[in-house]
C-alpha cells in the first residue's frame, strides 16, 4: 500500500474517532450528572468473572475495559510504532528530529509544572505523568475540522509527535506504575515473550499462534503487578512486519484489522467509562486545588511551551526545518492542540490515583477535562486564524 494512502486512511480513522470520543465523553458527563447517574455507576461496577479451572479473573466492568480492552489499544500502538521504526517516519533520523524534540518538550515541561505545583504534597506527586500524554485521535479530530486549510505535512508532524509521545507514556507506565510484583507471574510472562521472539526468528507468519500466546502473556502480566496493557506492546513488537515469501505482512494485516475496532469501539467506550465526572458539589475551589490545576496547566501551558519551544530551538539551531507549507502560527496552534491529553491522561490517571483508594481520583479527571477542552478550543482557534492568514499571503 503506498505511503500516502496509508497515511490518509490512518488520518481519516483517527479524525473520525476523535469526534466520536468527544461525543462519548459528553454523553458520560450528561448521564452521570442526571437522574440516571446511579445506572452509570452501577454499570461500571458490574462484576465480570472469567475462570478456567483454578485460574480466576474477577474484576468490575470498568477494570475489564481499562486492563483488558485497552491492552488492544496498546497492541495497536505497538504495531504502529514498530512499523514506523522499521520503514516509516521514524526510520530515518532526519525525519525524527523535529517531532522528537517537540515530543520531549511536550513530556518534560508539563511534568515539571505539575511537580512544581504539588511538590509539597507527596500523596499528589504520583500524578506527575498525567499531563505528559497527547491524545492522537482527539487532536487529529480537531485538526480535521480545518480540512485542507492545514497542510498534510503538519498533520504528519502531529501524528509522528503523538506516536513518540505514546512510546514515552508506555515507558513511564512500565517503570513508574508497576506495583507488588509477582516473581512467578513475571517468569511465566518472560517464557511467553521468549516463545513469541522464537516464533518471529523462525519465520512463523500465521497470526493465530502469536495471538494465543499473547493472550496467555496478558494473563501473566495482569497477575504480575506490571500493568496488563504493556502485554499488548510486547506482543506487537514480536509480530513480524516482513515475510520471507510472498505472504502478506502479519503486522500490517493485524494493524488494519484492529484499527477500526479500536478507533470506533474501544476508545469511545473507554472515554464513556472514564470521563463521567460527577459535578455535584463542585465549586471554584475544586478547580483551584493543586492536583486539577497542575494537570490542566500542564496540558494547556506545559504542552504548548514544551512542544513549541523545543520545535523553535530545533529549527533555529538548524537541526530541522518547519513542515512544508506550514507557518509558525499553525505550528503554535498544533502545539496547543497537543494539550488534549484525554484518553492517555485518563488512563495514566487511573493508575496514579486508583478510584476508591485515593482522594484525588475525581480531581484528576476534572483537570484532564478542563485542560483538554481548553486546549481543543484555543488550539483550533489559533490554527484556524493562522491558516486563514497563510492562505491570504
Amino acid at each position: 500500500m503506498p505511503l500516502r494512502s496509508t497515511f490518509t486512511r490512518f488520518f481519516q480513522l483517527e479524525a473520525a474517532s476523535g469526534l466520536l470520543l468527544i461525543a462519548a465523553a459528553a454523553l458520560a458527563l450528561i448521564i452521570n450528572n442526571s437522574p440516571l447517574s446511579h445506572l452509570y455507576g452501577g454499570l461500571l461496577d458490574v462484576p465480570v468473572v472469567a475462570q478456567v479451572g483454578a485460574l480466576k479473573i474477577a474484576k468490575p466492568l470498568l477494570l475489564w475495559i481499562n486492563d483488558g480492552l485497552m491492552a488492544l489499544f496498546f497492541l495497536l500502538i505497538g504495531l504502529e510504532v514498530k512499523r514506523e521504526l522499521l520503514e516509516g517516519h521514524l526510520s530515518k533520523p532526519s525525519q525524527v528530529v523535529l517531532p522528537g524534540a517537540a515530543a520531549i518538550g511536550g513530556m518534560v515541561v508539563p511534568a515539571l509544572i505539575y511537580w512544581f505545583l504539588n511538590r509539597d504534597n507527596p500523596a499528589a506527586l504520583g500524578g506527575w505523568a498525567i499531563p505528559m500524554a497527547t491524545d492522537i485521535a482527539f487532536a487529529l479530530g480537531v485538526l480535521a475540522l480545518l480540512g485542507k486549510r492545514v497542510p498534510v505535512s503538519l498533520k504528519l508532524f502531529l501524528m509522528t509527535l503523538a506516536i513518540i509521545d505514546d512510546l514515552g507514556a508506555i515507558i513511564v507506565i512500565a517503570i513508574f506504575y508497576s506495583h507488588e510484583l509477582s516473581t512467578l507471574s513475571l517468569i511465566l510472562a518472560g517464557a511467553c515473550l521468549v516463545a513469541l521472539i522464537a516464533m518471529n526468528r523462525l519465520g512463523v507468519v500465521k497470526l493465530g499462534p502469536y495471538l494465543v500466546i499473547g493472550l496467555i502473556l496478558w494473563v501473566c502480566v495482569l497477575k504480575s503487578g506490571v500493568h496488563a496493557t504493556l502485554a499488548g506492546v510486547a506482543l506487537a513488537f514480536c509480530i513480524p512486519l516482513r515475510t520471507r515469501n510472498a505472504e502478506s505482512s502479519p503486522l500490517l494485516s493485524l494493524e488494519h484489522a484492529l484499527h477500526p475496532w479500536v478507533a470506533f469501539g474501544i476508545l469511545p467506550l473507554f472515554a464513556f467509562a472514564n470521563a463521567g465526572v460527577s459535578l455535584a458539589g463542585v465549586q471554584l475551589e475544586s478547580f483551584t486545588h493543586h492536583v486539577p490545576m497542575g494537570i490542566a496547566a500542564g496540558l494547556l501551558i506545559g504542552k504548548t511551551v514544551g512542544v513549541f519551544g523545543l520545535t523553535w530551538l530545533a529549527v533555529k539551531a538548524g537541526l530541522a526545518a518547519l513542515p512544508n507549507g506550514a507557518n509558525w502560527g499553525q505550528l503554535f496552534g498544533v502545539a496547543i492542540l497537543c494539550g488534549i491529553g484525554f484518553t492517555m491522561s485518563l488512563f495514566v490517571g487511573s493508575l496514579a490515583f486508583i478510584p476508591g483508594s485515593s482522594d484525588y481520583a475525581g480531581m484528576d479527571r476534572m483537570g484532564i477535562l478542563t485542560g483538554s477542552i481548553l486546549a481543543a478550543l484555543i488550539g483550533y482557534a489559533v490554527t484556524a486564524a493562522a491558516s486563514r492568514k497563510s492562505s491570504t499571503t
